[in-house]
Parts: structure tokens; C-alpha cells; sequence
């Protein structure tokens, strides 16, 4: 492994450990419930999201060693192959991001439990990005087929998670502050630990606010689909009609700030991609660049987002003081890919963004890259992204690979596949959205 791949590699993987559950999770625990106000009454712990196993395994861990005396059962859902064990707590695996029939009957399952609560009792609530399709729990009418396919139509249409999200809550029974309302009504305290993955880091945002207040509505739901041009010929009839009605005031909306009053009710947000990307920065200055962090809010379509990048790279690398630096460009947020009719591409939004990038500089020979998904997984494949250096571009011009055509068709994951230059890392059992860097020598 070259040097610079070394780097590369480390900087993500910094990145990642920042966020692990295992870590932070005990942390925010033994400030949540300080020594003598352990949850008295029933515990009861659920969750959703591609960390939220990692993050039950870590709370069972501590209340073995500081809640001795209390209870604990509960429900967690997670993407299949996130698993992480436990004892008290059951761990459901279902489909993400197209939810499946195993996500339904999970979500039923988390919200049968809830409604057993009662006053005095305690629901901690371990919530992160990925969340939303797991906790598919269509309203009254909705089928889980109906929900598949509006999933899977937003997701065609490059619409960001935001407004993805925005739909989801207003078709759930569990999102957009609904878990929260049964829980409430039962006279229960509510705790939710959030890992975030999206941009703002707002806990309505963050796997949809299962026990968060919700800024949106009906109306917006079918905006989004109009935006996007979705009409009765992608989205079901069911669908439709439930958000007319919702606009029509026939059915509530979502949990609103005047329904909390005199409850108790508390979203923690305990990881972020910006305290990732601090991580990295910091582990950049050790190596000797100066950190630039471009922000954690950087959203688009990936090669656009790319050509930017290339953008700001050369700006760098042409500037008269900043050229005699080693500078390290590093950004979070999250990108799109929308798929042309016809076109099924490999790979996802990170190894496109990096296939993008890769393409527009083939002057910049000093220059080296990686996008990769904290998740572990980026879109189609098993890769979590890819990263090149300049020894790549020798390679590929090598095997005549030509970034252009694989960037036309979509395929990212077959371009960097053959160059050796996936990153593999298998489930990393926390979410806090893409890393990207750019080393400028």
C-alpha cells in the first residue's frame, strides 16, 4: 500500500471511529441519567437505522454495569448485515433503502410495545440515518407494496433524502414524531439518541423524527412530488389520496412544538459529519497538510458536486502560497444520482462523485482523492467508495480505461474495480453521512 493511499484510508477511518456507537453512546447515557436517576419503572428500548444495533449492544453494555437493577427489552431495526449482539434487546434485519414485509412487521412489533408503556416509564429511542425506510409502518390503506414503489420512484427522480423524508413521515404511522405521540399519550419519558447522516442535523430530519417535532406537511409532501414530476403513473392511488386528505384536514398531521407541551420528550443528537470531518482534519495535520473543510452540507448531483471539486482543487493548486502547501480539501454532506431511463449503473453516490472528479482533473497529476459512505455501503454494491492517486491515473491510462465512458453509463463501481481502488470496509455500524477528501501535494 502506497503512502498516499495509506493516508487517504486513515483519514476515513478516522472519521468513522468518531462516531462509533460503542464510544459515544455510554458517554451521553451518564449525562442523560446522571448517578441516582437511573430509569425507574419499565425501560423499554427501540430504534431504527444502520447503527442502531451497534447502539442497543453499547447501552445493554452500560446499564449491565450502571443500571444493575433495571429491565431492559425492546426492539431495534437495522439494515441486513448490521447486526451486533445482544441480550435483552431484539435486533430485527430488513430492507433498506427499499423497505420490505421484515421492516413492517418490525415497526408494528416497536409500536405494540409502546403502546404498553405507562406513566413513569422510560423509552429510549436509538435513532440513525437509515431509519426511515426500516421503520415502514405505511397508515391505515397503504400497502407495503405502495410504499416500495414510491420509495423506489423518489429514489429514480434524484430528489435528496430531505424531501425522500418529508414524504415517508406523512405516510407513516411511526415517523415524523408519531412514536413519540404514543408514547406521550401513555404518560412516558422519552429519550432518543440520534446519530445523524443528513445535512443541518435536525432531529425532524434525522431518520424522519420518529420522536421528533415535525416542520412539514401534507401540502409539501405532494409538492415534492409534483417537483419532481411523480404523478399517478409512478406514484400509487392509495398514496395520493391519503396526503389529500391529510391536506384536507380529514386525518392529523404529524407531531407539531404545541404538542409537546407539559411532555417529556428530548431528541440528543450524539454524532455528527462535522465532527467527523474534525477528526480527519486533525488526523491531516499530524501528516503534515493543512485541513480545509469545505463544509458538511454539500448536496447535488454527484458529478456536479465533483466538477465543483475539481473547481476549488485547481483554484488551490494555481494560487501562488497555497501551491507550496500539502492541503487537504475534506467535505461531508450527501449526493444524488439520477439514473436516465434505461441505465442501471453500479456503484453510488460517493464512487460517482470521485469518478467525476477523477475525469475533470487529468491535468492534475499531483492530486489524490477518496469518497466513501460512513455506513460501509455506497448504493448498488458492497464497496463503501473508491479513492485514486496519481500512480491511478497511470494504471487506468494503462488498461485504456476511459473515465468519460464509464462516468455516461453510470458506472463508477466497474471503473475504480478496475483499478484496485474500491474501499472495502463490510458494515461500519454507525451513519454520519459521505466523507470526501482531496490531497493537493
Amino acid at each position: 500500500m502506497s503512502k498516499l493511499e495509506t493516508i487517504l484510508k486513515s483519514a476515513f477511518a478516522t472519521a468513522v471511529a468518531v462516531a462509533d456507537p460503542q464510544k459515544i453512546v455510554p458517554e451521553y447515557l451518564a449525562n442523560i441519567f446522571p448517578f441516582g436517576q437511573e430509569p425507574q419503572g419499565k425501560c423499554l428500548v427501540v430504534g431504527a437505522g444502520k447503527a442502531s444495533a451497534s447502539m442497543a449492544s453499547a447501552l445493554e453494555k452500560y446499564a449491565t454495569m450502571h443500571w444493575p437493577e433495571v429491565k431492559l427489552n425492546g426492539i431495534v431495526l437495522t439494515r441486513y448485515g448490521h447486526h451486533s449482539p445482544t441480550s435483552h434487546i431484539q435486533i430485527i434485519e430488513a430492507g433498506h433503502p427499499v423497505p420490505d414485509q421484515a421492516g413492517m412487521d418490525g415497526a408494528k412489533a416497536i409500536l405494540e410495545l409502546v403502546h404498553q408503556l405507562e406513566p413513569g416509564d422510560v423509552l429510549i429511542a436509538l435513532i440513525s440515518g437509515g431509519g426511515s425506510s426500516l421503520l415502514t409502518l405505511p397508515q391505515e390503506g397503504i400497502s407495503i407494496e405502495d410504499m416500495q414503489q414510491t420509495t423506489e420512484a423518489l429514489l429514480r427522480s434524484g430528489a435528496p433524502i430531505e424531501e425522500m423524508n418529508v414524504v415517508r413521515k406523512h405516510l407513516s404511522a411511526i415517523l415524523g414524531g408519531n412514536l413519540a405521540r404514543v408514547a406521550i399519550a401513555h404518560g412516558a419519558r422519552v429519550e432518543a439518541l440520534l446519530i445523524s447522516d443528513v445535512t443541518g442535523d435536525l432531529p425532524a430530519d434525522i431518520a424522519s423524527g420518529p420522536c421528533a417535532p415535525d416542520y412539514s406537511s401534507y401540502q409539501d409532501a405532494l409538492n415534492i412530488f409534483t417537483k419532481y414530476g411523480l404523478g399517478d403513473q409512478s406514484i400509487p392511488a392509495s398514496v395520493l389520496e391519503h396526503l389529500h386528505r391529510g391536506v384536507a384536514g380529514t386525518i392529523p398531521e404529524t407531531l407539531k412544538e404545541s404538542d409537546l407541551e407539559n411532555a417529556q420528550v428530548n431528541n440528543h443528537v450524539i454524532a455528527t459529519a462535522y465532527k467527523s470531518l474534525e477528526a480527519a482534519a486533525t488526523y491531516m495535520r499530524s501528516e503534515g497538510y493543512e485541513p480545509v473543510i469545505l463544509g458538511d452540507t454539500i448536496t447535488g448531483e454527484a458529478q456536479e458536486v465533483g466538477l465543483e471539486q475539481a473547481h476549488i482543487a485547481r483554484r488551490y493548486s494555481m494560487d501562488e502560497q497555497s501551491s507550496k502547501r500539502r492541503i487537504a480539501l475534506i467535505s461531508g454532506g450527501e449526493c444524488t444520482v439520477t439514473l436516465p431511463a434505461g441505465i442501471q449503473g453500479r456503484g453510488g453516490r460517493c464512487s460517482e462523485f470521485l469518478l467525476s472528479l477523477f475525469d475533470s482533473t487529468p491535468d492534475m497529476l499531483r492530486l489524490s482523492a477518496l469518497a466513501a459512505d460512513t455506513d460501509g455501503i455506497d448504493g448498488s454494491e458492497k464497496n463503501a467508495g473508491a479513492w485514486f492517486t496519481p500512480q491511478s491515473r497511470q494504471e487506468a491510462k494503462a488498461l485504456n480505461l476511459s473515465p468519460s465512458h464509464f462516468l455516461a453509463a453510470h458506472d463508477c463501481y466497474g471503473f475504480f474495480a478496475q483499478l484496485d481502488g474500491l474501499v472495502e470496509t463490510g458494515p461500519t455500524l454507525t451513519n454520519v453521512n459521505d466523507f470526501r477528501i482531496i490531497l493537493l501535494d
